[in-house]
């Protein structure tokens, strides 16, 4: 595949965790965002490891048809994320990222009220509001807390985070939950119904975490240009997945990327057309495994109409950039935003 992408970050550094929170505790303004924090950081808590973070400039789309021939596989579950242990045929090393929904400011609304899958992966994984007031109070070489900049895309990924908790957010009237605790519906729940939701994780367990935004705010059927756009997007995230778990484990370890319809609630994406686009970019990318969370059954449906449109694309041994036309006079359209 013609790569003339460049395959260094626009920066990179690596933080003591330990060091990183004491200096740059997170800022939760929300009581009920503290209870989590509260229960998963206790007084005399010591966060474990090193956090490497990385910003990435978008990288051109390979211009050859070779990614059709990729051996990548697509894995559909029907959960969230569950955030376990790397799995493999015990061959070679595995790497295992999990996407973040990111905002354009990294972990932008990570102490209020608001728990999409942004804030409830920040609330997970503490440590990562104290990379947001780290990135936002210092100057560091080519990290800047923002996953787009001047109409292109610059994912920012976070090797070595520590998950301390896990919050169920499923509706249970018997704990005090009747609407569930996804999204806006978190803000207004009983702090103790949040405490009774919030499961600690002793000892925690580590993630890898690739931040891009998804495009919003469009209506009517999408164009090319916005088609490219996500291409690229998702293409630069998960071929700097690649890289750095090259840098972590070697080039021949296998990369698993963890994702789901991303940029299709709060930002009103078409979910087959941007399950495509993943799929599309995983392959570029030389990923091993792409795991779909579909969250429930009716989501597997587009996920299966997309991996049908991307072998039909696969089997015509198009480049990307033809692909992109191809899916732009297949007449997508924009939805609404879910309002989380």
């Amino acid at each position: 595949m013609t790569d003339s992408n460049p395959s260094e970050p626009l920066g990179r550094a690596t933080v003591d965790a330990v060091a990183l929170v004491a200096r740059y505790p997170p800022r939760l303004s929300h009581p009920n965002k503290r209870a989590i924090y509260e229960m998963a950081c206790p007084a005399g808590t010591r966060h474990g490891g090193a956090i490497t973070v990385s910003r990435w400039p978008q990288a051109p789309l390979p211009d050859d048809a070779r990614w059709a021939a990729a051996s990548s596989r697509l894995e559909l579950r029907e959960d969230a994320f569950t955030y376990g242990p790397p799995t493999g045929d015990g061959t070679s090393a595995v790497v295992e990222w999990h996407l973040n929904f990111a905002h354009t400011v990294l972990f932008v609304a990570y102490g209020g009220p608001l728990f999409a899958q942004d804030e409830m992966q920040v609330a997970e994984h503490p440590a990562l509001g104290s990379v947001r007031e780290w990135l936002t109070s210092e100057s560091v070489p080519g990290l800047r807390p923002v996953t787009r900049e001047g109409g292109q895309a610059t994912p920012v990924l976070l090797r070595g985070v520590e998950r301390r908790c896990a919050v169920a957010t499923d509706a249970d009237l018997d704990e005090g939950r009747p609407y569930g605790l996804y999204g806006a519906a978190f803000g207004r729940a009983k702090v103790e119904a949040v405490r009774r939701a919030t499961r600690v994780l002793d000892p925690p367990t580590v993630t890898n975490l690739v931040a891009m935004e998804a495009p919003s705010g469009a209506t009517g059927r999408y164009t090319a240009a916005q088609v490219r756009d996500v291409l690229a997007t998702a293409y630069t995230g998960f071929r700097a997945a690649r890289i750095e778990s090259a840098s972590e484990a070697g080039p021949e370890a296998a990369v698993v990327v963890h994702t789901g319809h991303w940029g299709t609630g709060a930002y009103g994406g078409n979910r087959v057309l941007m399950a495509m686009v993943q799929l599309l970019a995983a392959k570029a990318a030389a990923i091993d495994r792409l795991v779909f969370h579909t969250f429930d059954a009716a989501g597997m449906a587009p996920c299966r109409e997309a991996a049908s449109r991307v072998e039909a694309l696969a089997a015509r041994g198009v480049t990307l950039e033809e692909a992109v036309e191809a899916i732009e006079q297949q007449g997508f359209e924009w939805g609404t935003s879910d309002g989380n």
